[in-house]
């Protein structure tokens, strides 16, 4: 089982003059979930090499059981410190991708030729596609048969109380919420901060930091029931709380 995770290459915060990138429990928590599952994963970025880390994830108070594991990891440190280039990443290696989130994938990976190209390639091909916290914004330009990815699916991913509660919402290129909304998908959320995945067909989408393991185990459960074309394509919501449902034009 080869599995794809893709890291954003952007550090800036808008006009802040702040730093940002991805967020590291949405790097390490599905990193370990995938390596403790027998999986082999592959690290890519748009510019290879190491990633921004967003600062603000590294504090004490935002560590988690699998961030002090990745600290204490010489070997997940090193495969962080040389990602892939995604334009050299062929999807046909892979039976899944999972994109991290952190604000930094908005500018970068959002819009960037080859991740769209590959989003494709692989959901064209029945593999499964997994996005966390703002990676689902990753899937804006995204098409299926001539239409958004994310249309008549039911989607999470950041909220707009969550991007408030960080006061970036005036910083930020889009809104993920609303961007999901507008591009026709059935967005779903839980309370701010509350993990919440959502896998319809093999779409798997989680609403922020704390929906990373839960995103990378649905993730998981797509591929060990690919061989079964009916599970597959039937939506499984991972949450415990009931979602708040919302769907509406541009």
């Amino acid at each position: 089982m080869n599995i794809l995770m893709v890291l954003t290459s952007h550090d800036k915060l808008g006009n802040t003059g702040r730093k940002t990138g991805f967020w590291l429990e949405e790097f390490a928590a599905p990193y370990f979930t995938f390596l403790d599952a027998g999986a082999t994963v592959t690290v890519a970025s748009p510019k290879g090499g190491q990633p921004p880390l967003d600062p603000v994830s590294d504090t004490p108070e935002g560590q988690t059981e699998l961030t002090r594991r990745f600290k204490h990891d010489p070997a997940a440190q090193a495969v962080l410190a040389d990602t892939v280039r995604l334009a050299d990443v062929r999807a046909s290696d892979f039976n899944a991708v999972f994109y991290p989130g952190g604000h930094g994938p908005m500018w970068d990976l959002a819009e960037d030729p080859h991740s769209i190209a590959l989003i494709t390639t692989f959901y064209d091909a029945g593999k499964p596609v997994a996005a966390v916290c703002h990676a689902p914004g990753v899937l804006r330009r995204v098409k299926f048969q001539s239409q958004p990815i994310v249309k008549g699916k039911r989607v999470t991913g950041f909220t707009n109380g969550e991007e408030e509660a960080v006061h970036l919402t005036k910083v930020v290129p889009f809104l993920v919420e609303d961007e999901l909304k507008c591009l026709g998908g059935i967005y779903e959320k839980a309370a701010n901060w509350v993990p919440f995945v959502i896998t319809d067909g093999r779409l798997v989408t989680g609403q922020n930091p704390a929906s990373s393991r839960p995103g990378a185990e649905a993730l998981l459960k797509l591929l060990g029931s690919a061989g079964d074309k009916e599970a597959a394509e039937k939506g499984d919501r991972l949450a415990r709380p009931v979602p708040q449902r919302h769907t509406g034009p541009c």
